[in-house]
């Protein structure tokens, strides 16, 4: 099941467990705009290439709305529209004012020298600069993209709008981005782990964990984990992976894949074979990758007690199920990678305002809404007998239509 109709399904269920008349369900799906713009380019080389871009505006009944941009070549329509909607919910989960949206180009960044991402970027900031905006449409980096092409877009919003540097966040330090935002999405999915963790009466240092996905999230998260006394026996990537029943030394590892940008031949620790990764033997899985890859073919031999979802819909709702029956614990995605457009949020406050935060301000607030989260999710699952992730999506699709009805939609 693609990610669109995964996530149209979970917002129809929670649509009946709270009862939403039908005409506003509709209303509720269909995204509030949808953009498609050709970007041509020169190459270096001089011959030009076209391009197609993508921004998907799904609502904004809550506020500006915000997501990422991704580069990536199966950029299409459908995965987009399914990305933006879940910002709705996310956002709307983690309580901040802003509805959901999501944009991508579909290109091979490997393949595109520097200045050619550069041309590319702004080209399609041209095609989009009257559609975003501070209180508009907020974007920010995703896969394929980082703090570099957010300075890009800046730049040339700017051209046309004067200085704005709250038009995207997951920018540069030292153009307004927010300390603390590199790690956010990572340390959000740590607190998310300790407040699920608290429940049951366990913490972090009692349990051994296994992380798929060594980018970005999988790494903070792990070396979040390794100085909370955690012990992760296996690590995977696109690499490899590699396991080591003692516990891996997360700084060593980490030291090894910045000299040799992959994770084989690790001295502290045996190669695995990735797909066994997944099924390995733990107290906490936490997929921080690609969707989709807990399926009805290994669900079923899944070892962990908890699934943390660091990654957006790693389990389709096939294996889902058979995961529930087990008495697998799933924290969600929309809530449990929620971390880093929380600080998102936090960058755009504080480009507003005109006046940066300190880390440990940003650590402590993220600490602070992650956790709220929680307990207003834990009390939706009471009030409507419901899963974690039933759980969460009631209580973002909950948000949004109240405020869709206040704002008086059939008017």
């Amino acid at each position: 099941m693609n990610a669109l109709a995964a996530t149209n399904r979970n917002f129809r269920h929670a649509a009946r467990i709270l009862g939403l008349d039908s005409k506003l369900e509709r209303s509720l799906l269909i995204p509030f705009r949808e953009i498609k713009v050709e970007c041509t380019i020169p190459k270096d080389d001089g011959s030009l290439v076209s391009y197609v871009g993508f921004r998907v505006q799904h609502d904004n009944a809550r506020g500006p709305m915000k997501g990422g941009i991704r580069y990536h070549p199966e950029v299409d329509l459908d995965e987009v529209n399914a990305l933006a909607q879940l910002m709705t919910w996310k956002t709307a989960v983690a309580d901040i004012p802003y509805g959901g949206a999501k944009g991508g180009i579909g290109c091979t960044p490997r393949e595109l020298s520097k200045s050619e991402l550069e041309r590319l970027t702004r080209v399609f900031t041209q095609k989009i600069h009257d559609l975003i905006g501070i209180h508009t449409d907020v974007p920010a980096p995703d896969m394929g993209t980082n703090a570099q092409t957010m300075a890009w877009i800046l730049d040339e919003y700017s051209k046309f709008h004067g200085h704005s540097p709250a038009v995207v966040t997951g920018k540069p330090i030292d153009l307004g981005g927010s300390l603390g935002r590199e790690a956010a999405t990572g340390r959000g999915v740590v607190f998310a782990t300790e407040a699920l963790l608290a429940e049951y009466g366990k913490s972090v240092k009692d349990l051994t964990f296994v992380i798929q996905g060594f980018g970005n999230v999988g790494s903070w998260a792990a070396k979040l984990i390794h100085e909370r006394g955690g012990k992760i026996i296996a690590v995977s990537d696109i690499t490899g992976a590699v396991k080591n029943p003692k516990g891996i030394d997360i700084p060593e590892l980490l030291k090894h894949k910045e000299t040799t940008n992959s994770l084989k031949d690790f001295p502290g620790g045996d190669a695995m074979d990735s797909s066994e990764l997944l099924v390995h033997e733990c107290d906490v899985l936490i997929p921080c990758a690609l969707g989709g890859v807990l399926n009805r073919e290994n669900a079923a031999d899944v070892k962990a007690k908890f699934i943390i979802e660091a990654a957006n819909h790693p389990t389709d709702p096939e294996a889902d199920e058979i995961l529930s029956k087990k008495g697998v614990i799933i924290l969600p995605d929309i809530y449990a990678n929620a971390g880093g457009v929380t600080v998102s949020y936090f960058e755009w406050v504080q480009n507003i305002q005109g006046f940066m935060w300190d880390e440990e301000k940003v650590n402590n607030e993220l600490r602070r809404y992650m956790t709220k989260a929680f307990h207003n999710i834990k009390n939706m699952c009471k009030s409507n007998d419901c899963n974690l992730r039933m759980g969460a999506f009631t209580l973002g699709v909950n948000r949004v239509a109240r405020a869709t009805i206040l704002r008086g939609w059939e008017a």
